[in-house]
């Protein structure tokens, strides 16, 4: 027998059963075979045997509500997006319980290389979040391949998000945000010490459970532009990836992210929590708002009470001045419960407001005060749970500020206003004009008075 035509028909074989060909590699559970190729196209695209073999066109499956996914999930709601792609509700019809699935963007029409990126991409996130096992940060249970593309299978946690939680409240009392910075940087150091950077913290993703058993537990999702600290590579310098506003000013820069950076994007997380927006405001053009968060002058918190001290050093512009991530959870853990006080009491306990209680937004069941609602005027929400203007540059389009601070195509000369030159007033040598005219008024009255004398 033809040995390539042997191996084509093994590989088929082995496609056509419906398990997932990573799961057990992947997140570490009991192999039964060979460790999969980090190649997507050569475990999921098989190609017809022969010699005259041409590769296949590939289809966009139809992706909805009753699609079941990789022969296991069965897709259930749309309940939310992030910078990979769609998060859908879905059963796992073996194990009969809810998950989150992720569907990273569709490769179909796609240039193999790029399409190989993004599944390469979205194994990273899948084989980073299985390495984390912390009760602050979101499981991940599977990769599954369906019709050639990628799925991450993750833990359902339903919640709401911080982002939500900010556009109910508008602020929230430092107390709170103590409790949250905390359990996150704790999730955060765990990722840290396993050598990776989640390079994309920010309110959206920031989960505080909103029902169940679980209800005021915190935990931070989405690693899917994680990266492994000893990756160096980046696939597009001149663009840049993440969230601008929560962005560390070296990162806006050019330079690449480190554990620093994360560290940033935490403070400026919770100090947008506290203080009602980032600590480099709102801006519709990214490109301006790049350029100022590069420059690294940020709004001094007003809002954050105890928790001030912490946040400015977390928000330090050197990254060499920054604290550790444990550093950062054992501040906060000082702050929740004293020095005395049993750091589990914060860390293993469900989220609590000052009454002792889950706080009111925090719980689905709860009536949420209108007096606390955003105003109507607001267009819309980014991922942060801020306002977005709707002419707002997409992120993929803007480049990176250069070492300079300058970025091609925004330095060069444009129309701008100047106003005139103030000038003071000057005093008149003669009397005020409404004076003059006053008096010419009056001249005139006593002018007609006495013609009236002398007639009668």
């Amino acid at each position: 027998m033809n040995p390539r035509r042997s191996r084509s028909r093994a590989r088929a074989a082995s496609d056509s059963v419906p398990e997932n060909p990573w799961s057990d590699a992947s997140i570490g559970t009991e192999s039964h075979g060979e460790p999969p190729s980090d190649n997507l196209d050569a475990v999921t695209d098989p190609q017809p045997s022969g010699d005259a073999a041409t590769p296949a066109r590939r289809t966009r499956p139809a992706v909805g509500p009753d699609y079941l996914l990789a022969g296991r999930y069965r897709l259930d709601s749309k309940i939310g997006g992030g910078g990979m792609g769609a998060v859908w509700l879905a059963s796992d019809t073996l194990l009969r319980r809810k998950v989150a699935v992720k569907q990273a963007t569709s490769t179909v029409d796609l240039e193999p290389e790029a399409a190989r990126e993004i599944r390469d991409r979205a194994l990273r996130e899948g084989r980073m979040a299985a390495q984390l096992n912390n009760p602050h940060a979101i499981a991940m249970h599977d990769v599954a391949i369906d019709s050639g593309e990628p799925w991450l299978i993750m833990e359902y946690l339903p919640a709401r998000s911080l982002a939500m939680a900010l556009n109910i409240t508008e602020t929230l009392p430092p107390t709170e945000v103590i409790q949250i910075g905390a359990q996150i940087a704790d999730a955060l150091t765990a990722a840290h010490a396993a050598g990776i950077l989640h390079r994309d913290i920010k309110p959206g993703n920031i989960l505080v459970a909103d029902r169940g058993s679980a209800l005021g537990m915190v935990k931070i999702s989405d690693f899917g532009i994680s990266r492994a600290k000893t990756d160096t590579h980046e696939e597009n310098s001149a663009v840049i990836t993440g969230t601008p506003a929560y962005f560390a000013p070296e990162v806006a820069r050019g330079a690449d992210p480190t554990e620093a950076s994360d560290v940033f994007s935490l403070g400026a997380t919770l100090y947008t929590a506290t203080e009602g927006q980032p600590p480099f405001g709102i801006d519709a053009d990214s490109i301006a708002l790049l350029h100022r968060v590069a420059g690294g002058r940020i709004t001094p918190p007003r809002r954050s009470g105890p928790m001030t001290a912490t946040l400015l050093h977390m928000l330090e512009p050197d990254p060499s001045r920054r604290p550790s991530m444990a550093e950062v959870r054992d501040r906060f853990v000082r702050l929740a419960v004293g020095k005395n006080g049993s750091p589990s009491a914060v860390l293993n306990t469900p989220l609590r407001a000052q009454d002792g209680q889950v706080p009111f937004w925090a719980s689905r069941g709860a009536r949420v005060p209108t007096s606390t609602r955003r105003a109507e005027r607001i267009h819309g929400r980014t991922m942060t749970g801020l306002p977005a203007a709707p002419t707002a540059v997409p992120l993929d389009r803007v480049p990176r500020p250069s070492a300079d601070g300058t970025t091609p195509d925004r330095d060069a000369p444009r129309p701008t206003y100047a106003p005139p030159p103030f000038e003071p007033p000057t005093r008149r040598s003669g009397p005020p004009e409404n004076m003059v005219l006053w008096l010419g008024v009056g001249a005139g009255v006593l002018v007609l008075i006495l013609v009236l004398v002398l007639v009668l």
